[in-house]
């Protein structure tokens, strides 16, 4: 077993959870206590997960193991983790990888700050990929961080989208009856094909249910029962609460759970979990300019069509002067889209201070922040062609910051305009922001629109 490498710790803490659960640790973790029956001053429930990570995935159809295939061009197992380890009350995340891979997930600890994370190498099946992290958990090993757990949870590493509220539930009824798993209504009606090929019998799907991910287990009763069971359990089984039924006799409490529990198995889901987490990340776009206090300042605005425009995500102002405290605070709430207003100025010294914040917040290292650039011009007092050739410095600008996972993208509004004109400018201009914020394009990163 090897503990894997520790995070630097940032500024920023790891980004919002991608259930959309903010805000829920300090619920979550009373009522754990609660179900475990602590009080203040003891020791609460203690809880690890293991995560088996060592398929091949050879239903994607890709070479790459779909655990490391990249989403917005990050790990999709980092993604899992990061769910996982948001969740403070869960003390230890066992990871079982392949030798072959183990620098890879190592070096993916290091580079996504992922904290309380060990690694044990992974067996050549999904159980003995379980088993190895339960040993790990089990052994005191000297040097190991790793202490045996009261509850562990199992969960996938391709679930990304598990949520906080069902790891409690399922937790919680592990610990009052000893196993508990997740659950899902079926889509489909399942049959049994008899040795010909034709049908032998069919479920009733009312009475039926999918066995989902996570499950939880105290931890004696599933360590037991991987004790216990056979070679043939290891080599072709698939469901542990069948093992705790059959080893332990312990009836596993059923959870319903969300419809985010889902797997990703083929290459249509990576594509399915890019859109789920574009959606997450483009709920909130914070507008900044060199003045907060101006409300006839362009940018405000600009702020009032965005609201109005993008009714389903919350827009917020902030501005840059006063070192940006109230900025800093924005950052360090996880908000991902900023559009950077620079008015009568054909450079971007707003901008670049934007970008240095952002790049000093460590921000971008989960996800890719989108900065917009947007420059208010008057083209009576300046050449076109001058102001043009001032605002081309944005494909360099770009370059850099891309390397930080920023995408920059530049927008050009003329102004002055009579009201009408810049309204439906500023509508223009409005549209853009959104499709930029939406959809991260890098196709346009230091591109100059215009609206």
């Amino acid at each position: 077993m090897e503990p894997g490498p520790p995070g630097s710790s940032g500024p920023v803490e790891p980004g919002p959870c991608l259930s959309g659960q903010r805000g829920a640790d300090h619920a979550a973790s009373a009522s754990l206590q609660s179900a475990a029956g602590t009080e203040p001053g003891r020791h609460s429930l203690a809880v690890a997960a293991v995560l088996p990570a060592g398929g091949c995935g050879e239903r994607m159809g890709v070479p790459t193991p779909k655990q490391f295939c990249s989403i917005l061009e990050r790990p999709l197992i980092s993604y899992t983790l990061q769910a996982l380890e948001r969740v403070c009350w869960i003390k230890d995340i066992v990871v079982a990888v392949t030798g072959e891979n183990m620098e890879v997930m190592k070096s993916i600890i290091q580079k996504y700050q992922h904290k309380r994370i060990s690694l044990v190498e992974a067996g050549v099946t999904r159980h003995r990929s379980i088993f190895s992290g339960l040993k790990a958990l089990a052994e005191d090993q000297l040097n190991s961080k790793l202490s045996k757990p009261e509850v562990v949870i199992i969960h996938d590493a391709v679930r990304p989208f598990v949520e906080e509220d069902v790891l409690l539930k399922v937790v919680t009824a592990a610990k009052e009856h000893g196993a508990a798993g997740a659950i899902r209504p079926l889509v489909s009606t399942v049959i049994s094909p008899s040795a010909d090929g034709c049908l032998d019998h069919s479920l009733e799907r009312a009475r039926h249910r999918a066995s989902e991910m996570p499950q939880a287990f105290l931890f004696d009763v599933i360590y037991e029962a991987y004790q216990q069971c056979t070679d043939y359990d290891l080599e072709f089984g698939t469901e542990c609460l069948q093992l705790a039924l059959k080893y332990c006799r312990t009836k596993a409490k059923l959870v319903e759970g969300s419809p985010d529990l889902w797997k990703v198995t083929y290459k249509r889901d990576l594509y399915a979990a890019e859109s789920i987490i574009k959606e997450i990340i483009s709920q909130e776009i914070c507008v900044v300019m060199d003045s907060k206090e101006d409300n006839k300042h362009v940018g405000h605005l600009l702020e009032e069509v965005l609201k109005s425009e993008l009714n389903h995500v919350k827009v917020t102002s902030e501005a840059l002067c006063h070192a940006g405290r109230h900025l800093q605070q924005i950052i360090l709430d996880q908000c991902y889209n900023f559009v950077c207003v620079n008015v009568m100025t054909s450079d971007f010294q707003e901008t670049q201070k934007l970008l240095s914040m952002l790049e000093e917040s460590n921000l971008s290292i989960l996800y890719p922040v989108v900065v917009v650039s947007v420059h208010f011009l008057d083209f009576k007092l300046v050449p076109p062609s001058q102001k043009m050739e001032n605002l081309m410095q944005i494909k360099e600008f770009s370059k850099k910051v891309k390397e930080r996972n920023i995408l920059l993208y530049g927008l050009l509004i003329s102004y002055p305009q009579d009201e009408q004109k810049l309204q439906e400018s500023l509508r223009q201009g409005a549209i853009i922001i959104a499709s930029l914020v939406k959809e991260r394009n890098s196709g346009l990163i230091g591109q100059l629109l215009i609206a």
